[in-house]
């Protein structure tokens, strides 16, 4: 079993949180990290988990959240080149979560 991250990329903070709620509740998955990107226009959740759980969480969001995805995708077994720029991404998050 290993690390695999998914990603759901919508528009709109709410269509986003939904998203990451049908993932959760659908699968063993944890948030990774969350990017926002015009103004909290564009979303991007990232979640991971083992492959198939990560696998059936984005498939669920893709089909059941209340805007349809940008674009969606699962990574299975990510390049560590790809697990640093989550970490990244997640360290960012939280290094910004005092300033707000």
């Amino acid at each position: 079993m290993s690390k695999s991250y998914g990603f759901i990329e919508i528009t709109g903070v709410v269509a986003a949180i939904d998203a990451l709620d049908i993932m959760c509740k659908t699968a063993d998955v944890e948030l990774a990290s969350w990017e926002r990107k015009l103004g909290g226009r564009l979303v991007t959740i990232i979640v991971e988990g083992d492959v198939s759980a990560v696998t059936e969480a984005v498939n669920a969001a893709a089909t059941g959240a209340i805007k349809k995805p940008v674009s969606y995708a699962v990574i299975a077994r990510p390049h560590e080149e790809i697990v640093r720029m989550v970490e990244l991404s997640a360290s960012r998050r939280k290094n910004n979560q005092g300033d707000e």
